[in-house]
């Protein structure tokens, strides 16, 4: 996870693991990602970010089996957590409703302020979930209002997307995998060595972060299941 995440391809996490001596087909390190993406995401959900009161949206284009497509993202101004995500076949005309939606329920509340670009979509979207908030839509890359903070999260993206060469498909657990690498796993030098996690009240522990997660995860189904394990 850390080193595909990283920035590897599956084909040189594949190499790695051989220079362990662990000897497995790219497509098997493929459904161990899926796996534990999942997994991490099921409990991530449990718990609700400290974030501010300015949050951010902005889109970008991504080639899912050589068709464009947008990822549409949220993230928090003051922690850059990124709060949700959502892709559409199209910009123009594409329904932020429910990625404004899916943030709100991710963060138990509605921002005060939300920057966005002039998309229509978003102030219909802003307008039917933070009806109380003050929209700023006129940004630019110099000035008092930008945003270059979403800016530098979409260049996080576009590396990784190259590295993929496209995705496979729309669903894909990949973009699910690199939200968890961006909030809880990789340090930000913007905020001073922390993840936005750390920012936003939810530390995982640990020099392996993934594993910690993983780990967290495992431990909270087998509570939700009504099992109760004794420690070691």
């Amino acid at each position: 996870m850390q080193v595909y995440f990283g920035g590897a391809s599956l084909r040189n996490v594949q190499k790695a693991l051989a220079l362990q001596g662990v000897k497995v087909s790219h497509v098997a390190i493929f459904k161990w990602i899926r796996k534990y993406v999942g997994l991490m995401q099921e409990y991530i959900s449990t718990t609700e970010p400290n974030v501010s009161d300015t949050w951010r949206a902005d889109e970008l284009y991504l080639k899912v089996k050589g068709d464009m497509k947008y990822l549409f993202a949220v993230m928090d101004d003051e922690t850059r957590y990124w709060i949700a995500q959502e892709v559409s076949n199209v910009k123009q005309g594409a329904n932020a409703d429910r990625l404004f939606m899916k943030a709100k329920n991710v963060a138990g509340k509605a921002p005060e302020t939300i920057i966005t670009d002039a998309l229509p979509s978003y102030m219909m979207a802003a307008g039917l979930n933070y009806p109380h908030a003050t929209h700023i839509r006129e940004i630019a890359f110099a000035g008092g209002i930008h945003n270059n903070k979403m800016e530098r999260m979409n260049g996080e993206i576009r590396d990784r997307e190259k590295t993929m060469r496209g995705l496979k498909v729309t669903d894909t657990p990949i973009l699910g995998g690199m939200q968890i690498y961006h909030n809880f796993v990789r340090p930000h030098q913007g905020l001073n060595g922390d993840t936005p996690a750390d920012r936003a009240g939810i530390r995982v522990e640990g020099t392996d972060k993934f594993m910690t997660l993983i780990q967290n995860a495992q431990h909270q189904r087998v509570i939700d299941n009504g099992i109760i394990v004794l420690p070691d």
